[in-house]
């Protein structure tokens, strides 16, 4: 049997490398996109789950809702708390684990998890806690990378050269409307997908390969595990992935991820 806290403490050791928060803020745009998506409405209650950095709680007190963060890395929460002083928005956050939500049920009109929950060991425990906090006819929103997108073939080359804990389902799986029917089932109403790409612009692949071996902890952590030549392969392998999802039409790297956006109404 997998040792899940065991899993889950790796992951939060991992995600805690680096500085996620530089590589948050290619994200932030889709946050955007996610909230016009859930059709959000001044003074509602909006949650954040696995919030990284703060874009999507940031983006929702944009729109004067009353909007909370949770993340299970602490220094990633100080981020988010840094950002919230300096643009003076009112959103609050606090340390809390998607598997775990620190709230009571029915808490919150809206639930929204942009390329966060997806990560959570316990899948069906994790789309379980989005529905327990979200009230009856609310909202729950969520932005999953998909199988075969650009960090569908990232996070299998990951596994590859470390394979996961047995028994894990791949991340990329909430990015299937097959997966997705199989956690929420006849707890929702209504389902609607989108499928959007998000665009991550730097000015070549090795550029990119330098700010995610600097600040993203899964790329980091696997640099550290491999040897020399096992992590030249990698870093060999990662390039020929960026590159066939180019779309630049030039000399710099414009890579695009797709992912499904996802908007379902609780029963």
């Amino acid at each position: 049997m997998t040792d899940l806290s065991a899993v889950k403490a790796q992951q939060q050791r991992t995600w805690a490398l680096g500085d996620f928060a530089m590589i948050g803020w290619h994200t932030v745009f889709p946050g955007e996109l996610m909230c016009e998506a859930a059709g959000l409405r001044a003074g509602q209650k909006v949650l954040d789950v696995a919030t990284g950095s703060g874009n999507t709680a940031l983006s929702a007190a944009r729109r004067n809702c009353e909007a909370v963060g949770i993340d299970y890395v602490p220094g990633l929460i100080e981020r988010a708390r840094e950002r919230a002083a300096a643009e003076r928005l009112p959103a609050r956050f606090e340390v809390g684990d998607c598997e775990s939500i620190p709230f009571a049920d029915g808490s919150f009109d809206v639930v929204l998890s942009v390329y966060g929950s997806i990560f959570a060991p316990q899948q069906e425990l994790a789309a379980t806690e989005l529905l327990r906090v979200c009230r009856p006819g609310g909202t729950i929103g969520m932005a999953n990378w998909t199988p075969e997108g650009f960090w569908g073939e990232s996070f299998a080359l990951l596994a590859r050269y470390i394979p996961p804990a047995a028994g894990l389902r791949p991340a990329t799986e909430w990015g299937t409307e097959r997966r997705l029917r199989e956690l929420f089932g006849d707890r929702i109403s209504a389902m609607h997908i989108e499928p959007r790409s998000a665009l991550f612009r730097f000015r070549s692949s090795r550029h990119w390969i330098e700010v995610f071996s600097t600040y993203f902890g899964p790329i980091m952590r696997t640099l550290e595990t491999l040897d020399g030549q096992r992590r030249a392969s990698y870093l060999a392998d990662l390039e020929s992935v960026l590159q066939r999802f180019n779309r630049s039409g030039d000399d710099t790297l414009v890579v695009s991820a797709d992912y499904l956006e996802v908007v379902m109404t609780k029963r």
